[in-house]
C-alpha cells in the first residue's frame, strides 16, 4: 500500500504558478587605500617595491645568481609571483607590432598564391 502523500491526488494547477524566488543579494567589499598600505599589516616588514626579478641587471654583482637576489635583501610578500622561477613577461613584440607582421605574412602568402600559376589540364 502506498503512503498517503504519495497516493493523494492533486490538481496541476500548483505547477502552473509563478515560482517565487528570495531575491540573491552579492556582497561587494571595496578595497580603500588603508587595507592597502597597513604598516601593520605583515608586522612592520619593509616591502620592497614589486619589481621581477626578470628585469634586474643578470650581469651584476649578485650573491645568488640566479635568484638576482643579495644576500639579507628583503624579499616581497608575491615573491612567488615576482621571482625568477615564476613565468616571464614577454616584451620582445608588442601586440600592435605582432598583429602587423601576421598581417605581413598572411599577404605576402596570398600575393604569392595569386602569382604562382595553376596548372590546369587540357
Amino acid at each position: 500500500m502506498l503512503p498517503r502523500p504519495f497516493a493523494a491526488a492533486r490538481p496541476l494547477s500548483h505547477l502552473l504558478r509563478a515560482q517565487r524566488h528570495a531575491p540573491t543579494i552579492t556582497q561587494i567589499r571595496h578595497i580603500t587605500q588603508a587595507d592597502i598600505d597597513d604598516p601593520g599589516m605583515n608586522g612592520g616588514y619593509t616591502q620592497p617595491p614589486p619589481l621581477k626579478r626578470q628585469f634586474r641587471d643578470p650581469y651584476g654583482d649578485w650573491w645568488d645568481k640566479q635568484e638576482r637576489r643579495n644576500f639579507g635583501e628583503p624579499v616581497h610578500e608575491d615573491h612567488d609571483i615576482l621571482g625568477m622561477m615564476s613565468l616571464h613577461e614577454y616584451t620582445h613584440f608588442t601586440a600592435r607590432r605582432a598583429f602587423f607582421l601576421m598581417g605581413c605574412f598572411v599577404t605576402s602568402i596570398l600575393g604569392l598564391c595569386g602569382v604562382a600559376p595553376s596548372h590546369q589540364e587540357a
